[in-house]
């Protein structure tokens, strides 16, 4: 699983595109619905020169990579909300995707957990700067890691999803419940990778332990606490905490091409190379009912596209936090000495400029952002988490999207970073 939930994934590679033939899409559904919020600074823009062109580019590059469906939200003062489903949603019936079908989020769960745990700090109920000791033990290091360490992927706890022997029971049994505490029994079986504080590694291990932390400070099940705490306030009216098998009505099929043993070792490929995977690759496998306790307050949450939409623009101008708490969540460090890399607050990243993150889970692969420079928002939804090229799918039609909007040079990085967790 380590292309599932990892550091990579929000790498948003430099790579030139491989060439590919514009395709049909299933169906273009619009979706006329928006928050009153987002309408005073967004028009319709359903069918323009810009929306036309992006569309084909983004069915070109569906295609290429053997997205079955996909679901892409685009807002900006100029332009208008531009929304658009793409594809399939189910490869047996043929059935087409539509705006309003629900998918896992996968990491994007983490800006919630993480939101939670701010409130907490601001209610002085946790300390950001407290050891994770005084509020549970049996944690390696737990007396020099903070909470906002985990927070902000520096604690140098060992990531349970990079584990082969999980990863392995995860392709043998899907359908397998996972405990929190049996997935940090997997990680504290492992070395830490660095004394806390002095590196970056991008870890689930972190926020399930937060999970179990603001249950334990709260008294409250994790599923209620985002509800009340995230979910209902922000209007979030179609998100919710599915941590087992089934995903809300309706709802895009889930693929997987790569299980999850070899997504930890499986490279990202370009060029032929990757051409050639994507073409030669068979049918992807069914992953939709696979069990999302797998990564619990990591990535067990399912949305829509419009609810993101609203998230995104809500986390990245804090209006859950105070301003001072919101501050300290957009405090970042880098995740990598590349030039562009992301880097990484208190449960959010900055990529390319866009406030945000990331998401993959088996079967899906999402991405959301906010830029308040531009008060641009990009949403993309995909229902598979990794091509057979090795590259997340939701990313590489977000580089897809961030060129129409603002072209740039782009480089041929070679690889985007999936899998890898560099420290700064």
């Amino acid at each position: 699983m380590a292309a599932v939930l990892t550091a990579g994934a929000i790498a948003v590679a430099v790579a030139a595109p491989a060439p590919g033939v514009p395709g049909d899409p299933t169906t273009v559904t619009s979706a006329g619905a928006r928050a009153s919020q987002d309408a005073r600074d967004t028009r319709d823009a359903r069918d323009t020169p810009f929306t036309r062109k992006l569309t084909t580019d983004l069915l070109a590059h569906m295609q290429r990579l053997r997205v079955p469906g996909a679901i892409v939200s685009v807002s900006t003062p100029a332009r208008g909300t531009w929304t658009t489903a793409l594809g399939t949603a189910d490869l047996a019936t043929g059935t087409p995707i539509s705006t309003r079908d629900h998918m896992r989020v996968g990491s994007i769960t983490k800006t919630f957990t993480g939101t939670v745990i701010l409130q907490l700090v601001q209610e002085g109920r946790l300390a950001l700067d407290k050891p994770v000791a005084a509020y549970r033990q049996g944690v390696p290091n737990g007396r020099r890691i903070t909470i906002r360490q985990l927070l902000q992927m520096t604690s140098g706890l060992y990531n349970y999803a990079e584990d082969p022997r999980f990863n392995r029971q995860l392709d043998l049994h899907p359908e397998r419940y996972w405990s929190p505490q049996e997935l940090l029994d997997i990680a504290f079986r492992h070395p830490v990778y660095f004394p806390p504080g002095t590196g970056y590694h991008y870890s689930n291990t972190n926020y399930v332990l937060l999970g179990l932390i603001a249950e334990q400070v709260t008294g409250r099940p994790l599923a209620r606490l985002l509800r009340e705490r995230v979910f209902e306030p922000a209007g979030l009216e179609e998100t919710s905490f599915a941590n087992g098998r089934s995903i809300p009505r309706p709802h895009a099929q889930g693929y997987m091409f790569i299980d999850n043993v070899d997504s930890l070792t499986a490279p990202v490929l370009t060029g032929k190379d990757a051409a050639w995977a994507d073409w030669s690759a068979g049918n992807p496998r069914n992953a939709t009912r696979d069990n999302a306790s797998l990564a619990w307050a990591a990535g067990a949450a399912v949305s829509t596209v419009d609810d993101l939409r609203r998230w995104a623009k809500a986390l990245a101008t804090g209006s859950l936090l105070s301003p001072a708490v919101q501050r300290e969540r957009l405090t970042f460090v880098p995740t990598s000495d590349l030039p562009g890399a992301p880097t990484y607050g208190l449960a959010v990243a900055n990529i390319l400029g866009y406030i945000g993150h990331d998401g993959e889970i088996p079967g899906y692969n999402s991405f959301m952002g906010y830029d308040p420079a531009t008060r641009t928002t990009v949403v993309v939804l995909t229902s598979l988490n990794q091509s057979p090229d090795g590259t997340a799918p939701a990313i590489e039609l977000t580089e897809q999207i961030i060129d129409h909007l603002t072209p740039r040079p782009r480089k041929d990085s070679g690889n985007s970073g999936r899998g890898t967790s560099p420290s700064p």
